[in-house]
């Protein structure tokens, strides 16, 4: 990309060059009355009046939302020079000797008008060649004073920015005469609409948060005054254009303010450790390690099935991806003697476990390979690595009262990490969340290709909400549970309020300047129209971090896994995951969950495997993806 440096003279430095223009002016109206009209005294102060007067009527005068750009702004300076002027020719009829003549004052005004005119006409020409083609997308900014004129002053100073900025609608007032970057200062906060119409608008950025109620009305707005809607993006998709809402803050597009994570807390059991990331390539697990990679560990291993996924991770962190160093692993959680033998020669202080199956529909029609990867593939994991100080188990919002597939095994798996807890001499948890905003399969990513192919977009139902977090926040969250969670337990992070997903589809379609049709195509098996965090019996206790609840976990006997086979009928291995999940508590975990100070625990040998952990069809299945 060229950029070049800003013309001189930028709009809020117009002072001096008026100033000009006003001796200017008044000199040609002395020397047009006559010979000796010119006195420098007469001369000097009419123009320091005229000057005057005519800046404190830029900022005294209103300024409607009609006289923002174009010509209703050159009409608008045009009043306040006439009426600069009137008042400076009224001056001079009683002020004989002290100014310039009325006749000749008059005329000075006039030309001095007229230099300012085509002074400020002169410059919007040079703008307008600078910003480029016709083409270009007039923006409305909308938000933080500061942010908006560094970003006005980007899209204009380089050559390829597809956006001009037209007008500015602050979140706290700002003064209009000051306004930076040549950008108005329009409107009003609570309703956009005017100054969309004013400016000509076509597209509205906004550049800091907005909270959710006043972003719902703003979507509103402007999608009635037909200007899309796009949360701040990245600086080089600012310049270069972003077609499509997923290149653009998805945080913002839901009002959601992340919490800035704090990994001063999660420090202490991560630097100098050995850490290992049990499907590190999808998008849970690829966040982790790039947090943990910034808590100096002493060494940080990746692990997964797919090899372009830790290929993008690892050059997501480093910037370089070879693949050749022995921080990536290629290996399938349902090989269990592999497991086995990394763990035994890596030897992990501390593992997060976020690999897993997560599609819903996907799994419901083939519950055996939730069975193979979630639960087989978990235990194979917790065996491996029985022997670490600290493990994590990713979970799901699925597992609160599981009424799916994904569900069951992953409340199946909390249950398996609970039982390998008691047994393990390190702390061995859940972390249980909901949706992660922009990660792979999403619903975001479904509707943002429906819209670009202006296909109907497809809601399952118009009351389903879901809970929605980013990435880069629930897993910040992840390792502050991991460090404050005690063996046993689920950790259920702090998800906001649900989203209503019928708005998400008509706010995305806002931003791409779209109205979407709406198709409701019905719940699909196993969904709900609303998701749980908390289970029945469940309740919601915060002892340490304010977006962290701990809830107990009953342990399950790996042993009843033997009930599950992998190879029968859908039907048969629903039913048996079901039964599975609601089997009772042995009573010697019983005893330990009623019992506020466990015993010492013991290291935990292996674990013996069902058969479906060692079959060749396990062997080839497909790969693990991310849990949550």
């Amino acid at each position: 990309m060229t950029v070049r440096e800003p013309p001189p003279a930028p709009p809020s430095g117009w002072a001096v060059p008026d100033a000009v223009a006003w001796t200017l002016g008044l000199a040609a109206g002395a020397l047009a009355a006559g010979p000796g009209g010119a006195r420098p005294d007469p001369l000097v102060v009419t123009s320091a009046v005229a000057f005057g007067l005519h800046q404190v009527l830029l900022r005294v005068t209103p300024r409607p939302p009609a006289a923002l750009t174009g010509r209703g702004a050159t009409a608008w300076l045009a009043g306040t020079l006439l009426l600069a002027a009137a008042v400076v020719v009224a001056l001079a009829l009683p002020a004989a000797g002290a100014l310039l003549p009325a006749d000749a004052t008059a005329t000075g005004c006039a030309v001095a008008a007229a230099l300012i005119l085509a002074g400020r006409a002169g410059w919007d020409r040079r703008r307008g060649r600078r910003s480029g083609p016709a083409g270009r997308t007039p923006v409305l900014l909308y938000g933080s004073a500061a942010s908006a004129y560094a970003l006005a002053g980007l899209m204009r100073t380089d050559d390829g920015c597809r956006y001009r900025p037209v007008g500015l609608v602050p979140d706290h007032p700002v003064d209009p005469a000051a306004a930076d970057g040549g950008v108005p200062v329009v409107g009003d906060r609570a309703d956009v609409a005017p100054a969309i119409a004013a400016t000509g608008a076509r597209l509205v950025v906004l550049t800091s948060p907005v909270p959710p109620d006043r972003l719902d009305a703003l979507y509103r707005q402007a999608r009635a005054a037909g200007a899309a809607v796009q949360p701040v993006p990245e600086t080089n998709l600012l310049i270069e254009g972003a077609d499509e809402p997923g290149a653009w803050d998805v945080a913002s597009l839901l009002g959601r303010h992340p919490v800035p994570p704090d990994l001063a807390g999660s420090a202490a059991y991560l630097t100098g450790r050995r850490v290992l990331v049990v499907g590190a390539g999808g998008s849970i697990g690829s966040e982790l390690c790039r947090q943990i990679a910034r808590l100096d560990p002493a060494e940080l291993m990746l692990l997964d099935r797919d090899e372009s996924a830790l290929h993008a991770t690892q050059l997501s962190m480093s910037g370089r991806a070879l693949l050749d160093g022995p921080e990536t692993i290629l290996a399938d959680i349902r090989d269990a003697a592999a497991l086995r033998r990394i763990a035994a020669t890596r030897r992990p202080d501390v593992v997060f476990h976020a690999a897993a199956l997560k599609h819903l529909p996907m799994l419901e029609t083939h519950p055996a390979e939730a069975v193979k990867t979630n639960i087989v593939g978990t235990l194979n994991v917790l065996a491996a690595c029985g022997g670490v100080d600290r493990f994590v188990n990713i979970s799901t919002d699925k597992a609160a009262n599981p009424t799916s597939v994904l569900g069951l095994s992953k409340r199946i798996t909390e249950r398996l990490t609970a039982e390998a807890a008691g047994r393990a001499a390190g702390t061995f948890l859940s972390v249980r969340f909901g949706n992660v905003l922009g990660s792979r399969g999403s619903v975001l990513t479904a509707f943002r290709a429906q819209l670009r192919a202006g296909r109907p977009v497809t809601v399952t139902h118009p009351e389903v909400t879901r809970y929605f977090m980013t990435v880069r926040e629930a897993v910040a969250l992840v390792l502050r549970a991991a460090e404050i969670g005690r063996a046993g337990e689920a950790l259920i992070l702090e998800m906001g309020p649900p989203v209503r997903i019928v708005d998400v589809a008509h706010q995305m379609g806002a931003m791409m300047g779209r109205t979407p049709e709406i198709v409701y195509t019905g719940l699909r098996p196993g969904e709900k129209v609303h998701e749980d965090l908390f289970g029945t019996g469940e309740r919601d206790a915060r002892p340490i971090h304010p977006m962290i609840s701990h809830v107990a976990v009953p342990p399950l006997d790996p042993a009843l896994l033997d009930r599950l086979d992998p190879h029968g009928e859908p039907a048969a291995v629903r039913a048996a995951l079901a039964e599975l999940c609601a089997a009772p508590v042995p009573h010697a975990a019983a005893v330990r969950l009623l019992t506020p100070t466990p015993a010492a625990p013991t290291p935990m040998p292996p674990t013996p495997m069902p058969p479906a952990a060692v079959t060749p069809a396990s062997a080839a299945a497909s790969p693990p993806r991310d849990g949550a």
